[in-house]
């Protein structure tokens, strides 16, 4: 019997299979708002036969958007708008994730087919923050190191989005804390030079996270899962590693988080990446096995075995797939067929495309 298209249970939620979407920025979207696109491109996913579809990263805060072109969940309208897209998914069989970010020192960025850099204030862009005032390089070389006062804008924002997720009909929360955004920045030493309750220890650099971790888990209902997605090393010395990830992912579970999303890099312009097919299992292995919580794996896993054997292997609980599903949206379908799982058992073909269903 197939691993990888068995049920996962979080929580209260059942999710029919561990073949998930991963977070992808679309840069497509007008004052924060999701729009046509993120329909059909979310859509697509859930009726190829994901069991989870994740949002792009969504801003808390205008000023926590990537590009000026990426999404958020910080008004009504945004809200009413991803409802629709949760409603379709849900038609679909899937269950629906939101990711909340905020882009910290990586904000106010050109969208990447407009080119490598910063957006200038001139031209719609602002003024990012950050946990010091340390440039990412090749972007915008302003930003402003947060007070105590912007610090509790950015959980508020944080509970905020989350209150509005549910509202929209979304079944679980990812909180982003990776990738060198704002959250991974004051995990980092190397982006994090702060000396007051934010910074220096390890104590003191995962307070922000611990308590955006707190406010969300305190808004959710007690049968709604939290994800957090972390960068487990910054594959540079001297930065966040794999071992600082295994203590964080202890936390994580103590302090109400039901899976780790685990990622790398991010943080710093040239670390040496080793990227290779499924080059990020191995981290998601070991913070599974030694902090005791379950995790997913992403990174270049593209091929059904080799999704299978992660799962079957106990290297992760899910797979997220990303640019194997911009390839093919019906990856899981073919996936459950090359694995030998019958229709229904974990994956479904819709009935409008039964007439092309592999047997």
């Amino acid at each position: 019997m197939s691993q990888l298209f068995t049920p996962i249970r979080l929580r209260g939620l059942e999710i029919r299979n561990r073949v998930w979407v991963s977070p992808m920025c679309q840069y497509s979207s007008t004052e924060g708002m999701p729009e046509d696109w993120h329909l059909v491109h979310l859509g697509s996913f859930a009726r190829g036969g994901a069991g989870l579809v994740f949002t792009e990263a969504s801003a808390v805060l205008p000023e926590g958007r990537i590009s000026p072109q990426d999404a958020g969940m910080w008004n009504d309208a945004q809200q009413a708008a991803w409802s629709r897209v949760v409603d379709f998914l849900h038609g679909q069989g899937a269950r629906a994730g939101m990711q909340l970010a905020h882009a910290g020192r990586k904000g106010s960025s050109l969208r990447p087919w407009d080119g490598r850099g910063p957006v200038l204030d001139q031209d719609g862009g602002w003024r990012p923050v950050a946990p010091s005032p340390v440039a990412f390089p090749g972007l915008r070389e302003d930003p402003r190191e947060l007070d105590e006062p912007g610090i509790r804008e950015v959980v508020a924002g944080f509970a905020a989005a989350a209150r509005r997720a549910l509202a929209a009909g979304f079944d679980l929360v990812e909180i982003h804390g990776a990738h060198g955004y704002l959250l991974h920045e004051f995990l980092s030493p190397l982006s994090n030079h702060r000396q007051d309750a934010y910074g220096g220890s390890f104590v003191g650099r995962t307070r922000l996270l611990l308590e955006v971790v707190d406010t969300v888990r305190g808004v959710l209902p007690e049968d709604t899962p939290l994800v957090v997605r972390m960068s487990a090393t910054d594959w540079t010395e001297g930065g966040w590693d794999l071992e600082d990830s295994v203590r964080l992912g202890r936390l994580l579970g103590e302090h109400g988080v039901d899976l780790v999303d685990v990622s790398s890099g991010g943080n710093v312009a040239r670390a040496a990446i080793p990227v290779g097919p499924g080059y990020q299992v191995d981290l998601a292995r070991r913070v599974r096995a030694e902090a005791g919580i379950p995790t997913g794996a992403v990174g270049m896993i593209t091929e059904p075995k080799q999704a299978e054997d992660i799962v079957a292997s106990g290297a992760a609980d899910v797979v997220l797939l990303a640019r194997a599903l911009l390839r093919d949206p019906h990856w899981p379908l073919r996936a459950a067929h090359e694995l030998g799982v019958a229709d229904g058992e974990g994956v479904r073909w819709p009935p409008q495309y039964q007439r092309a269903r592999l047997d």
